[in-house]
């Protein structure tokens, strides 16, 4: 059997991990977990890991996921399948990994570790009436009320450390900044978490769970059944509020509307701490330094540059220092009151 040879960044080769999950290895890696493909694939929409509809000779096509190298380990994914495991045993429309012929939902091959998913279709949703938020209100308290049971103990926190600080650092330090505006954008992410530690002082101590962690409607599927949550890979410890707030959209008077029967819905099944919504424009401020962090650290792969071309241009950067610069004003406007 063929097998994948992994070759990594800064050693002797420049080929990234990736460019070695050939068609041929993700058919081979299919079939030593017993999944036995008709040989069609289709690689869909992913930038962080590598995911396939592949066909199977038996039954109906399956997803697989090639998580990134070096990401997470073992435990922490295993721990995140058990979590949607329980959830799909709650009866809530999650997608579960298969077990494969072993046994287990984790599977290994020539270097990567990959899971396998029954395929769900439906479309991305538009939560434009109360009734479709109230919805989601319900389902998202119903997966909280479950991660509440217990806590992570292999994924990490959703915290100012991991999604701030260390971001901050990681631009300041790495050269992705234009020189002539590396102070300024200092500057800006300091101020920016400066207020961002005042939103979390005024929400005081608030519980965390596991959490969906990326709760936005492309991550969302609507069927003719309804909602269903999929792709649970930044599972983490954190607030509730971070599995709403990504639901709300549009100016103050829009988003107060949107929470109302989001909320109504939620409290059908679990507690909401009010205090949280201190924190809506903080956790937006930790998403937006963490996810320009995230680009510039997987700049060396080739999927990177092709899709964010704008990523190194000056522009790019006086952008991100503007929307810095808003996001602290933003932080210190009163919390949206839902009615």
């Amino acid at each position: 059997m063929a097998t994948c040879r992994m070759a990594f960044m800064n050693t002797v080769t420049d080929v990234h991990p990736f460019s070695s999950l050939t068609p041929d290895c993700v058919m081979n890696a299919l079939d030593s977990a017993g999944f036995h493909s008709d040989g069609s694939l289709l690689a869909l929409h992913s930038y962080e890991n590598r995911v396939y509809r592949v066909g199977m000779e038996d039954g109906s096509p399956v997803v697989v996921k090639f998580y990134r190298p070096g990401r997470w380990s073992k435990a922490a994914i295993l721990e995140e399948h058990a979590f949607v495991r329980e959830l799909a045993e709650s009866e809530l429309p999650v997608v579960p990994a298969l077990p494969g012929a072993g046994g287990s939902t984790l599977h290994e091959f020539g270097g990567f570790r990959f899971a396998v998913f029954p395929t769900q279709g439906g479309y991305a949703p538009e939560f434009n009436d109360h009734a479709a938020l109230m919805r989601m209100g319900r389902l998202i308290g119903r997966i909280h009320a479950v991660g509440s049971l217990k806590p992570y103990r292999h994924r990490p926190a959703l915290d100012i450390a991991s999604f701030g600080e260390e971001p901050r650092d990681y631009l300041l330090s790495h050269g992705v900044i234009p020189a002539d505006i590396v102070d300024a954008y200092r500057e800006a992410a300091n101020q920016a978490l400066a207020g961002v530690r005042r939103c979390f002082e005024r929400a005081g101590s608030v519980r965390t769970l596991r959490l969906h962690g990326d709760c936005y409607p492309g991550n969302m599927l609507w069927a003719d059944d309804g909602p269903h949550f999929v792709d649970f890979d930044d599972s983490r410890m954190g607030p509730a509020i971070q599995d709403l707030w990504m639901l709300l959209s549009g100016d103050s008077t829009e988003m107060t509307q949107q929470l109302s029967p989001l909320l109504s819905g939620y409290q059908s099944f679990f507690e909401f701490d009010t205090r949280e919504l201190h924190l809506i424009e903080a956790l937006r401020t930790l998403r937006l330094i963490h996810y320009t962090a995230w680009i510039a650290r997987r700049w060396d792969d080739p999927a990177f540059p092709i899709a964010f071309p704008w990523f190194n241009t000056p522009r790019y950067w006086h952008d991100r220092i503007l929307e810095l610069r808003e996001q602290i004003a933003a932080m210190d406007v009163p919390p949206l009151c839902p009615a």
